[in-house]
C-alpha cells in the first residue's frame, strides 16, 4: 500500500520591524479551495532527538486582544481534548477543562 502525503504551507508577510502583517495558509486536505488568511497561529512540534518542543507563535497587528483571548481559550480546549485522546488521562484532562472554564470566566469570554 502506498503511503499518503499531505502538505501544509504557511506564508508570513512581515513589516520592516519583522512584525507579521499577514499570515496565509493552505493545506492539501482542507475544506474549500485556495489560500486562507488568519490573524494568529500556534505551531508546536516535538523533536525526539532533543526531547524538546519547537514552537512558533505568531499574530498580526490586526489581532485584537479580545480575539487573542478567544483564540487561546479555543486552543486550550483543543489541547485538553488532544491530551485526553493521546494519553487516556481522563482525570487530568478534566482538570485542564476546569482551568479552561476558569480562564473563560476571568477573560469574560461568552460561550
Amino acid at each position: 500500500m502506498a503511503k499518503k502525503k499531505k502538505e501544509i504551507s504557511i506564508t508570513v508577510e512581515l513589516d520592516e520591524n519583522d512584525v507579521p502583517t499577514s499570515i496565509d495558509w493552505n493545506a492539501t486536505d482542507k475544506e474549500g479551495e485556495g489560500i486562507e488568511n488568519c490573524r494568529a497561529m500556534i505551531l508546536s512540534m516535538w523533536d525526539p532527538e532533543q526531547e524538546d518542543t519547537l514552537r512558533l507563535d505568531l499574530w498580526t497587528k490586526e489581532m485584537t486582544i479580545q480575539e487573542m483571548k478567544v483564540f487561546f481559550h479555543q486552543t486550550m480546549v483543543t489541547m485538553a481534548d488532544t491530551f485526553q485522546n493521546a494519553t487516556e488521562e481522563n482525570e487530568m484532562a478534566e482538570d485542564m477543562r476546569d482551568f479552561i472554564s476558569y480562564f473563560a470566566e476571568k477573560m469574560e469570554i461568552v460561550q
